[in-house]
């Protein structure tokens, strides 16, 4: 197959295309190159046989539809390309929009332009449903020893959070997102083109060089490496469920070899109730596995921050056969081992980061 990437330089998408290379795919990446760690992806990709890339951002709209026109025959879009952190959207929401939901659209209609069908697979998000405050909250003891202070945990929804749960977008980057999700929804039953949502919970992995406000797992794992101190917004007992990068793009391959039984569907993709920790419960982990300590201070909740998300991901698993592989604890020391293993890298590409909270920069907020 040939597969077109948007964002296909950033953590996902180096991932996404390792993977398609290797299975004998044809792929043509696109990027603007503006996030941490693109160019050095990008050449890791070309001398992986990586055959061809263009620098172009999704809100060039014309750009892109030359770029998709140009690309031939594809077989499916892989649209990756995003502004990609809550708190960069509530600094500049009118970028955030611009990214990803005009990002979007424009990418809809240049993939309609090229009168080809190709799959269009959108990576959605689990913030397009809120803050979900009218779900009842418990706490009570964890489900490891690493969460001994306990977490939290949906009262009447013991798997998670389903795809029949009612939108209700919070933060700018739930709204930009939020729009994209629908409007690729919509072309499936508008125009006939064939394309699938994947809402997504918290992904990690190797070559996330993750910072605060984005790639949590990442940044307490490169901190916990080089013995920086770590920030947790609010009390630490609020709980996501994690999916690695690997399980992550099985479930994309999976699309682009049956097309037909994704097409026109959403799906919430994410670890699962059994992949659920909470972020002090990591922390505790990542001392254990480390045998270091990491400094942790405590601060304000920030907007939109949800004390629980986890995926109900049984759609998935029921339609897809499409089964999380690695537990949290072994993939988690599988991104330890990468960082420790690329410690120079990882200074190299976080640079001053390190020193100064974590806080994006303007140009890391332009995200594709």
């Amino acid at each position: 197959m040939h597969i077109f990437v948007t964002g296909g330089a950033g953590f996902i998408g180096y991932n996404a295309v390792s993977r398609l290379l290797a299975a004998g795919h044809a792929v043509t990446v696109l990027d603007n190159l503006s996030r941490r760690g693109a160019r050095t992806n990008l050449a890791a990709l070309q001398a992986a046989g990586l055959g061809r890339f263009i620098e172009c951002d999704v809100r060039d709209s014309a750009a892109l539809t030359a770029a998709l026109r140009e690309a031939g025959k594809i077989d499916a879009v892989l649209h990756l390309a995003a502004q990609v952190a809550v708190t960069t959207s509530v600094v500049n929401p009118r970028e955030d929009f611009d990214i990803n939901a005009r990002g979007t659209f424009n990418l809809l209609e240049a993939v309609r332009s090229t009168g080809q069908k190709p799959l269009v697979i959108f990576a959605s998000t689990n913030k397009v449903y809120g803050g979900m405050e009218d779900v009842r909250i418990v706490t009570a003891p964890g489900i490891c020893a690493d969460e001994s202070a306990g977490r939290y945990y949906y009262a009447d929804l013991p798997e998670g959070v389903a795809e029949d749960r009612l939108l209700d977008f919070h933060s700018p980057y739930g709204c930009s997102k939020g729009a994209a999700d629908q409007y690729v929804r919509d072309y499936a039953r508008i125009y006939d083109l064939p394309t699938v949502v994947f809402r997504q919970s918290c992904i990690y992995g190797p070559r996330q060089f993750g910072i605060e406000d984005q790639g949590w797992v990442a940044w307490f794992a490169i901190s916990a490496v080089l013995g920086k101190p770590i920030r947790i917004f609010g009390d630490g007992k609020q709980v996501r469920d994690l999916l690695h990068v690997d399980d992550l793009v099985s479930i994309y391959q999976k699309a682009c070899e049956d097309p037909a039984r994704v097409a026109g569907k959403i799906f919430n993709v994410g670890g699962g109730a059994s992949r659920s920790r909470s972020i002090l419960g990591l922390v505790r982990f990542l001392e254990r596995h480390t045998g270091a300590p990491i400094p942790v201070s405590f601060h304000d909740w920030r907007p939109g921050d949800q004390p629980v998300y986890v995926s109900d991901i049984g759609k998935a698993v029921r339609e897809l056969a499409w089964q999380p592989r690695f537990d949290v604890e072994e993939g988690v020391a599988t991104l330890v081992d990468w960082v420790e293993a690329n410690r120079e890298l990882v200074c190299r590409e976080l640079g001053p980061l390190l020193d100064e909270g974590a806080v994006s920069s303007p140009a890391e907020r332009r995200g594709n």
